[in-house]
């Protein structure tokens, strides 16, 4: 950002505030399921579930209707059927697979049809968080809430079949009704995510932060906590870095995130060094 003029960029920070506080919530979103998205192992499927929004919202845009409302249908749709049959790894890699190229297929079809603008099709891989207008950040900001109160209804379950799913059904923790719901709120998370940073790019808020706080700590409550931060310094950052640049927002937000999560990869290698060396010097001993 070295010869910006200053005077500019606080103008056009006042143009960009729907932008900057949809970046906000969704990194703080992004960060807190990203948790639980890793805990269950199913990096895979968010974007599996993010090509078929990516259809949903190519059909809306082909349709001319709202594409918001098409990306969440066509997330909806993945997650519950990832959900439903996609109890067992296996089988949920399997279902991922099949459902990416189709989805994906489906979204360049789709947009290969549309005869509008160019600019329009390539949003929907790479993100459009600049034109956040009122009515798309309100919708943003309500489907996060409801996904935030959702996690935090459910939380202690979710972990206790997230992290041994074996003994939480054995204490009678419904798991099938718990993936589920957790692949519904998935599902809304990624078609607002699909709409701010894109179809392509959308693993930067939803698997990066939480992968990076996960090799920082493992306490229950610090991981989410740094999760949702990396994930708000990441969407955030992005925005403020791009109106110093001529570059796009989305190489900005992927990068400071993979930036971090290099960091604290780091960071966790260096305090498990240590540990390793008192174990081998027991050993000896």
């Amino acid at each position: 950002m070295i010869g910006v003029d200053w005077a500019t960029y606080v103008q056009l920070l006042a143009l960009v505030q729907n932008s900057i506080i949809a970046a906000a919530v969704l990194g703080i979103v992004g960060g807190l399921i990203g948790v639980f998205v890793m805990q269950r192992d199913m990096a895979f499927a968010v974007h599996g579930i993010s090509e078929l929004s990516f259809a949903g919202a190519a059909a809306a845009l082909l349709l001319g209707i709202n594409v918001v409302a098409g990306s969440i249908v066509g997330s909806l749709i993945a997650a519950a059927i990832i959900g439903i049959l996609g109890a067992k790894a296996r089988d949920r890699n399997s279902i991922i697979g099949v459902l990416m190229p189709f989805g994906l297929g489906l979204g360049i079809l789709f947009l290969a049809l549309y005869p509008g603008r160019s600019g329009n099709k390539f949003g929907l891989l790479t993100g459009q968080i600049i034109s956040v207008d009122l009515p798309q950040l309100g919708l943003l900001i309500t489907i996060s809430i409801v996904v935030l109160v959702a996690l935090l209804i459910v939380w202690r379950p979710l972990t206790f079949d997230s992290l041994d799913p074996e003994v939480a059904s054995a204490r009678g923790v419904p798991g099938r009704a718990l993936s589920i719901v957790f692949m519904t709120l998935l599902g809304l998370t990624v078609a607002v995510s699909v709409q701010i940073i894109g179809a392509l790019l959308v693993l930067a808020l939803l698997v990066t932060p939480a992968a990076a706080a996960l090799r920082v700590s493992a306490s229950p409550v610090l991981v989410p906590v740094l999760s949702m931060v990396f994930g708000f310094v990441s969407a955030v950052g992005g925005i403020l870095l791009a109106l110093g640049g001529s570059l796009p927002i989305s190489p900005y937000i992927t990068t400071i995130s993979f930036v971090i999560y290099v960091v604290c990869r780091i960071i966790g290698s260096r305090r498990a060094r240590p540990v390793a060396q008192g174990l081998s010097i027991r050993r000896v001993a």
